[in-house]
């Protein structure tokens, strides 16, 4: 396998500063009911948000143990497209700048956990039959 140390470290850093945050100022039942509630989940948008940022909390500790990386970012994929579909889609694709809270950021944390999960890519590798 490549050398993800980089890559691995970086993204628990982002999941921890997404998760121990709210987790320490009970922010997350604000998620959900703001959020998750208002989203079509009712009423269980607060365990939705209990159950995003426990995955971010464990996925960070996954990610600088180096195990478990395809089941985690699959999760951790989850999470951030239905961000996009709940969330942010309706703010277009800039964070900052051209515009507020899009989309680019949960793009390229979908493409880190797939280069991640898929460190040689997607292609099929053939094998030598003579």
């Amino acid at each position: 396998m490549k050398n993800t140390v980089l890559l691995r470290f970086s993204l628990a850093l982002i999941l921890l500063m997404h998760s121990v945050p709210s987790l320490l100022t009970g922010d997350v039942n604000g998620f959900g009911e703001y959020y998750l509630n208002s989203a079509g989940f009712a009423p269980l948008g607060i365990y939705l948000a209990w159950a995003v940022k426990l995955t971010h909390l464990f996925s960070a500790v996954f990610l600088a143990l180096n195990k478990y990386l395809k089941i985690i970012s699959c999760f951790n994929i989850l999470i951030f497209i239905m961000g996009i579909i709940l969330i942010h889609g309706s703010e277009g694709w800039y964070v900052v700048g051209g515009g507020r809270n899009g989309v680019e950021f949960n793009f390229l944390l979908i493409v880190c956990f797939l280069s991640l999960a898929f460190p040689d890519g997607f292609l099929i590798k053939k094998k030598n039959i003579l």
